[in-house]
């Protein structure tokens, strides 16, 4: 918690400038960006779920490893998030190339799959407060044209499940049922509750 009145810093433990526009749009703006460089892969049996929740706690905690005070004695306070989308029980990661892209979207295709993000603040208490969000997609049946187009595009590079919801890939969702902030990267309620029971006031937001 800020201490003397002073409001703690804010660090996003995320490079995703997808993130940081969600955060900009509600009135928030960190103080830093430090993404964190993790091992991302599953553990044996690992569910899309649980995963995405732990790295986030990883994210924040690592993140406030390394400043986890400053000078004003307000203290810093890390955001941590990660995104992993499942079909079924198969994990579709950030497509390394526009193959394995082409793979994934023909799964797709036609078919429900579900979003989740883990989101984590560790703040000056000791406490990593964290949330999982998870969303269900359904995505209209494909033609092949359509994935050369968007594949042509450059839009899935970077993206979980090789799509970005908020670009052209919206025209191929026929619904979603739960948070659309989350599809794009970041659950803004709940990131909202998060900082706020971490000290984070929100009252008003930062200065751009």
């Amino acid at each position: 918690m800020a201490q003397g009145g002073n409001k703690p810093l804010l660090v996003l433990a995320s490079a995703s400038p997808r993130r940081l526009d969600l955060l900009r749009q509600i009135g928030v703006h960190p103080d830093h960006i430090e993404p964190v460089d993790l091992d991302e892969a599953p553990e044996p049996g690992e569910l899309a779920g649980p995963l995405a929740r732990r790295l986030a706690i990883a994210k924040a905690q690592a993140a406030y490893a390394r400043r986890p005070t400053q000078g004003n004695g307000a203290g810093t306070i890390c955001l941590g998030a990660d995104t992993v989308v499942a079909c079924g029980r198969r994990l579709l990661p950030k497509a390394r190339d526009e193959a394995e892209a082409r793979r994934t979207l023909k799964l797709l295709s036609g078919r429900r799959h579900t979003v989740y993000t883990g989101v984590a603040v560790a703040g000056a208490d000791d406490m990593c407060r964290h949330r999982l969000v998870k969303t269900a997609v359904t995505m209209k049946r494909l033609h092949a044209r359509e994935i050369d187009s968007y594949l042509d595009s450059g839009e899935w590079q970077g993206k979980a499940g090789a799509y970005a919801i908020q670009g052209r890939a919206g025209a191929f969702v026929r619904s979603i049922n739960g948070s659309y902030s989350n599809v794009v990267g970041l659950p803004l309620y709940e990131t909202v509750t998060l900082l706020d029971s971490a000290g984070y006031a929100m009252t008003g937001g930062r200065a751009p």
